[in-house]
């Protein structure tokens, strides 16, 4: 297409579809992590011992990996759309019952029915809906674009967690509200979902005909391309080996990942007994130089066509943010490592969840996508668990970001070997 068709073209597919999916996953984000910031009151209130949350916390993801890989093929095979719109309705039900927990296994249950709610949303996003609206060159830079969600919803959502906890409303603490307050969206949100976003370019009335056509042409022929290398059945995409090495990768990056995440407001309290409002602002910081970060990443990867040493960095560096906030005993420079962990954690995304698409589509794209972020998940249950656990066991979280450390060094050597899939 022509320069000037492309840009309206690119206006009205990041309105149509980017956008939708931006806000669905600032949504998701502020409905998964929120319970790091009621965690700094929370815990006392309940009870709760650092192991208690550690397991709460990670045993979301029990349920997202039960209910990821059935959940995308669903989506492929029938509606992105209604799919998404079903799996933000149900998870703002389901959160608003976390405000009304009193036991360690009612804790337990509600975050386990969280994560079986919202599992595949991601999966969706990156195998069934940008695949049919964004060319291969393009994902990169439209993933990261969507992906700056997750810092977004953190500069949203730390500033208004901080600000929640400190309210009493009817009997209701602060972080019983935090919970109701960021349930709405989700559900308002699921019903506009409907009517916004399409499954198919030739559904889409705010396209032309050239438009659609256009799309139509560059989504087939690159399936076509893809079959002629090497054709992909769910199962085999499944017994792929580079699959199996993705998984392998995402498993250590997710578990540094969610570690970092989970633990932050409490790491942060504990080092400098800031107060939560205040913890809330600081944490704009590093979810800022994160944002920057990955979507100055995504559109270098879409601009040089290169994805292994776009992905390997960035866990370098979140490497020796965590190392640093190990070792460093300045506040300042703790927090500084802190910010380098944040940046190294997140900036990789753009480029990671372009990789699968670069040889799978369909079916096998969506059900290899939901295996890899299962193990993810799977790391989003270790990290935070071991961390809590680490935390009761020794009364510091040294050893625990030591480990991750070492997981993310791992993932970023391990991506350096993942090749071009067309070789």
């Amino acid at each position: 297409m022509e320069n000037k068709n492309l840009t309206a073209l690119n206006r009205k597919r990041w309105f149509h579809v980017l956008l939708p999916l931006f806000i669905g996953s600032v949504i998701a984000y502020l409905d998964r992590v929120n319970i790091s910031y009621a965690a700094l009151t929370m815990n006392q209130e309940l009870g709760f011992s650092a192991s208690v949350y550690g397991m709460g916390a990670g045993i979301f993801f029990a349920g997202y990996v039960l209910f990821e890989i059935p959940g995308a093929l669903i989506a492929e095979r029938w509606s992105p759309r209604i799919w998404l719109a079903r799996i933000m309705i149900t998870w703002g039900i389901i959160s608003v019952l976390m405000a009304f927990i009193r036991t360690p296994w009612q804790f337990y249950l509600v975050r386990f029915l969280l994560g079986a709610a919202e599992a595949s949303f991601y999966p969706v996003a990156y195998a069934s809906v940008i695949p049919r609206w964004f060319t291969p060159e393009e994902r990169p830079k439209a993933i990261a674009l969507m992906l700056a969600s997750l810092q977004i919803s953190a500069m949203i959502g730390s500033p208004l967690a901080g600000w929640v906890l400190g309210l009493t409303v009817k009997g209701f603490h602060g972080w019983q509200l935090l919970f109701v307050i960021e349930a709405v969206p989700a559900c308002l949100f699921g019903v506009l979902l409907l009517f916004w976003l399409v499954d198919w370019p030739e559904q889409a009335g705010w396209l032309s005909e050239g438009e659609k056509r256009h799309l139509i042409d560059s989504y087939t022929g690159e399936i076509e391309a893809k079959n002629k290398i090497k054709q992909y059945t769910v199962l085999r995409a499944f017994g792929s080996g580079i699959v199996i090495k993705l998984c392998c990768i995402y498993f250590m990056w997710i578990t540094g990942f969610w570690g970092y995440n989970y633990w932050l407001p409490t790491v942060l309290k504990e080092a400098s007994g800031w107060s939560a409002i205040r913890i809330g602002w600081m944490i704009v910081i590093p979810m800022t130089l994160a944002l920057l970060g990955m979507v100055t990443v995504g559109h270098s990867s879409s601009r040089c066509n290169e994805k292994r040493w776009h992905g390997a960095i960035p866990m370098f560096l979140a490497a020796a943010g965590m190392l640093g906030g190990v070792w460093l005993t300045d506040p300042r420079w703790g927090f500084a490592a802190v910010c380098l962990a944040g940046i190294g954690v997140y900036s990789a995304f753009g480029v990671w969840w372009s990789y699968p698409t670069t040889f799978l589509s369909g079916v096998a794209a969506a059900g290899a996508v939901g295996m890899i972020n299962s193990f993810g998940n799977i790391g989003g249950y270790v990290g935070p668990f071991f961390a809590g656990w680490i935390k009761t066991l020794t009364g510091s979280f040294h050893w625990a970001y030591l480990s991750f450390a070492v997981l993310l060094t791992l993932a970023g050597f391990l991506m350096l070997t993942l090749k071009d899939p067309e070789n």
